[in-house]
């Protein structure tokens, strides 16, 4: 039987390509391999790394073995080489499949990466994407009501998931090394600087309620120091990150500030919580984030303590999977609720039970992979590649 090639070009080897391109095409192919054939390539185009030139012989060998097309987001090699990608495809006669996890139309101004995004075209040329590509797919509702006007072809919204098969999700949840304390832990990364600040000076009123020998504060993301210059500026952020959360505190240290952990370790992190907890500022990017956060937390049954920002209202009910703040909620709101579960450690326990039965059905990688080629069926359908279309007829959804 012919089958489905897909080429799947990830914009880079970071979290964010390792969760919608590189683990859930890794899996299509090892859950379907009678289906499925699978080429990984970052660079379709052959663009010279040293010269940053494209090479005028190159022959596009991958893109004309292809029958899908997938890329993400905005490839390393930036915008237009991305937008290149789109439409050399399109040349051939490929079904185009993109695929973002991040609002690029509508960054807020005090993300980093503003100016750059002005400079650089980078909205223009992701509704140029958009529009020309077969299939669009993005994390959640919100994210989808946002560009659907942009986009030409299909837009669907294909959830973030794990593999819960992998090593770093299957530690051992570690207990407290006190019975009472209880440990709020937050993973960011570099991308934060604002929502930081409706955190800032928390620690410290919780700290004054439940006594600071109670709990303790574990900030995880740090880029390690010493690996050269690039990495100084985010060391930098992260240094004002701890300045802003810490605001006002005093006295015996109870907060821990962790380096990042590469992807196959990551997950570690979730085994050393009790509670996680994910501040953020209103604004239309947060708004359109995914929920990756609470697939992470379930799986080591910590439950989430979150801004009602972006679609955390699907799975996280106030008291039974963990808490919804308010977006803008004073800083004295988020103390409160914080205050409230960590006296009580048995609602703790409950709600990070209920949270891991959630993410156990619907957000395990090897439990979902499979609506992706039920997405592939409709949209040749809609789009009319019935050549395609055949190629799938012995999947029985």
């Amino acid at each position: 039987m012919d089958k489905l090639k897909i080429l799947c070009c990830p914009a880079n080897d970071g979290g964010c390509s390792y969760y919608r391109a590189w683990a859930p095409f890794a899996k299509l192919q090892e859950q379907f391999p009678d289906l499925i054939e699978l080429r990984f390539n970052k660079n379709p185009l052959g663009i010279n790394e040293e010269k940053m030139e494209f090479d005028p012989e190159w022959g596009h060998d991958d893109i004309k073995w292809a029958d899908i097309v997938m890329t993400q987001n905005i490839a390393n090699w930036g915008g237009p080489y991305t937008a290149r990608v789109i439409g050399i495809a399109r040349e051939y006669g490929k079904f185009v499949h993109y695929d973002t996890d991040d609002l690029l139309t509508n960054l807020y101004e005090g993300h980093r990466l503003k100016q750059l995004y002005k400079e650089k075209g980078l909205e223009e040329i992701t509704k140029f994407i958009y529009q020309n590509s077969d299939l669009v797919t993005v994390t959640q509702r919100k994210f989808a009501h946002r560009v659907r006007e942009y986009c030409g072809g299909v837009l669907a919204v294909v959830k973030n998931a794990i593999d819960y098969n992998l090593e770093n999700w299957n530690h051992q949840w570690v207990a407290p090394r006190k019975k009472k304390l209880v440990r709020v832990g937050w993973a960011g990364g570099i991308h934060h600087e604002e929502d930081v600040k409706e955190f800032a000076g928390v620690p410290n009123l919780v700290n004054q309620r439940v006594g600071r020998e109670n709990v303790e504060w574990h900030f995880f993301g740090r880029p390690p120091a010493g690996q050269g210059k690039q990495e100084d500026w985010q060391y930098d952020v992260w240094k004002n990150y701890e300045r802003t959360l810490m605001k006002g505190f005093k006295g015996h240290k109870n907060y821990y500030i962790h380096d990042a952990l590469p992807t196959d370790k990551y997950g570690i992190i979730f085994a050393h919580m009790d509670i996680a907890i994910a501040p953020l500022q209103m604004n239309d990017f947060n708004d359109s984030k995914s929920e990756i956060k609470v697939a992470e937390c379930g799986r080591y049954k910590v439950p989430l303590i979150a801004s009602n920002v972006g679609c955390y209202d699907e799975t996280i009910v106030n008291g039974k999977t963990g808490y919804l703040v308010d977006a803008n909620a004073s800083k004295a709101e988020w103390a409160k609720v914080l205050t409230n579960v960590i006296k009580n450690k048995p609602l703790i326990r409950k709600m990070g039970e209920n949270l891991h039965q959630i993410t156990e059905e619907y957000f395990d990688l090897n439990k979902v992979a499979r609506q992706r080629i039920q997405l592939y069926k409709d949209a040749f359908e809609l789009r009319g590649y019935p050549e395609l279309l055949k190629k799938l007829e012995a999947f029985d959804g």
